[in-house]
């Protein structure tokens, strides 16, 4: 039993989210009443984007106040760009003047230089002064160390308002939905957003049990309390129910269940949670035909929906961040493996033009701004370190029709794996797990994962190809060799970078199942500290 006690701090909101809760689930939505907060959202967006930048430019010590200042910008002048070029357009001359924080800046890994000015972020400055604190979530740690954000029952309420829009737009509003995912975060805000729409979720499927040694205690008493809390005010939340991702049966009942009543089963989770589930069904004979995935938190490739798509099920691509919740949501009329709506009703999104890219923000990287007078933190034009393809072709589909007219597709981090100065973009690895690699040895999407060691006591770099067990005997030699021939193809800059790994005997592999984060994500590219 951990001897780790509940600290004050995480008492004191407890009990403040158990007094909110009772009002939150007691006061549902109507799906027109939240079809027209969308509506009043885009024909006020100008006024909540000066609305939004105000308040992010007056919070004491903030980074975006002394980039304005740096550029020669006044406040004031926002008014008159946004009626001369839009948002987007005062937000692409505003990247044009050094105001933005790249990746690194966001997360005070790396100091903002802009010329002369050079400070650190500090990250209680990007905090929404008017939130108030209900919980706390973190980000996955996939891309560093994790990040504490705010959870406000008023944000989960807005989100709710996207959750039940969009997946009204797919002809879902009578799905049966199960949440999949540790506890924290999205097992809590998730819930919540069905519950406010008028239809809470049926399952809460969690890998880690509640009880499990190191898990810290808030986790455990807010999974408590949520349950609790709902029960008190009689709309009722479902407990954890363990579903380890070696063992998705608990899961696969459950859809199996639903099916047979006749109704559509809609599991939220991970790409890969719905990957391995549809995997597990084939091997068991489940028939999951009508079921519903809605994927995030990792990419959803070409290789993950075709194995979605020929368990009979449909996949729900959906793009968002612990800072930001949810960003965008799958088209109905999919032209790409993850097709989705920019939900920009909510946040705004510019691009550096051709020749405009900074250090840290590269070309086709996604620069975000909050609009909502909720929002936990305030973005204004920050890269989260992702990029995409941008468009505004149109599809025809019902998000379309509620007003979200940009498309986001070929959603990439621009995370890379770097060893013995040897550096290779996140896309080309995934190309080469999830293609090449079960093509040549078996396996499936998940199976294959590179896993690096950063610690810098080690003498040489530390960098492993982790390969599933059940694939069955392999040739390590040769696994290696088809490995960087494929990831060094061409006679470029890649294949001087596969020589120096084959060269150096960077590469080993090892028999072990693909590791995932402290939040279930399953990375191709995992950085082990």
């Amino acid at each position: 039993m951990s001897t780790v006690r509940l600290r004050r701090d995480d008492l004191s909101v407890g009990l403040r989210f158990l007094a909110a809760l009772p009002r939150f689930l007691r006061t549902p939505m109507t799906l027109a009443a939240m079809q027209d907060e969308v509506r009043q959202r885009f024909a006020r967006r100008e006024q909540n984007f000066l609305d939004a930048a105000a308040l992010a430019l007056a919070i004491p010590g903030s980074p975006y106040a002394r980039l304005f200042d740096h550029a020669g910008i006044a406040p004031v002048d926002l008014a008159a760009w946004v009626r001369h070029d839009g948002v987007e357009g005062t937000l692409g001359r505003l990247f044009r003047a050094g105001v933005y924080l790249d990746c690194d800046e966001f997360k005070a890994r790396a100091p903002v230089v802009r010329g002369s000015l050079s400070f650190t972020v500090d990250p209680a400055t990007l905090v929404n002064p008017r939130a108030v604190v209900h919980g706390l979530a973190e980000t996955s740690g996939s891309r560093g160390a994790r990040t504490p954000v705010p959870i406000d029952l008023a944000f989960v309420r807005d989100h709710a308002v996207n959750t039940h829009v969009t997946l009204d737009a797919h002809g879902g509003r009578d799905w049966v939905h199960a949440h999949h995912g540790a506890p924290g975060s999205t097992a809590v805000t998730n819930p919540l957003e069905f519950a406010k729409g008028g239809r809470p979720p049926d399952r809460w499927f969690t890998p880690t049990r509640l009880d499990a040694p190191g898990l810290a205690p808030r986790y455990r008493w807010g999974a408590k309390a949520l349950r609790a809390g709902s029960l008190a005010a009689g709309v009722p939340l479902p407990p954890a129910t363990h579903a380890p991702f070696d063992d998705p049966s608990p899961a696969l009942r459950w859809i199996a269940s639903v099916l047979a009543s006749g109704r559509t089963p809609h599991l939220w989770g991970y790409a890969s949670t719905a990957v391995r589930l549809c995997q597990a069904a084939a091997e068991a004979g489940v028939d999951l035909r009508g079921t519903r995935f809605t994927m995030g938190g990792e990419p959803t490739t070409a290789a993950r929906r075709a194995v979605v798509e020929a368990a009979g099920a449909f996949a729900l691509p959906r793009m968002g961040a612990t800072e930001t919740d949810i960003l965008a949501y799958a088209c109905a009329h999919s032209g790409a493996p993850d097709d989705m709506h920019f939900l920009d009703d909510r946040h705004a999104l510019v691009q550096p033009g051709a020749g405009e890219e900074a250090p840290g923000v590269p070309h086709g990287a996604m620069l975000v701004t909050s609009l909502l007078a909720s929002a936990p933190l305030r973005l204004l034009n920050v890269c989260l370190g992702d990029r995409a393809i941008v468009s505004t072709s149109s599809c025809g589909c019902g998000l379309e029709r509620d007003g979200w007219r940009t498309h986001v597709r070929d959603v990439r981090s621009f995370d890379k794996l770097t060893a013995g100065g040897i550096t290779f973009l996140d896309i080309d690895v995934i190309r080469v797990l999830e293609e090449t690699m079960p093509a040549a040895f078996g396996g499936r999407p998940g199976d294959w994962q590179l896993v690096e060691r950063m610690d810098g006591a080690l003498a040489r770099p530390d960098v492993a190809l982790v390969v599933e067990p059940s694939i069955g005997p392999l040739d390590e030699p040769r696994v290696i060799d088809v490995f960087l021939d494929a990831i060094g193809g061409g006679e470029g800059g890649e294949r001087v970078m596969e020589l120096q790994w084959r060269e150096g005997n960077v590469l080993r592999m090892v028999r072990e199942a693909p590791r995932r984060t402290a939040t279930g994500k399953a990375p191709h590219i995992f950085h082990e500290r």
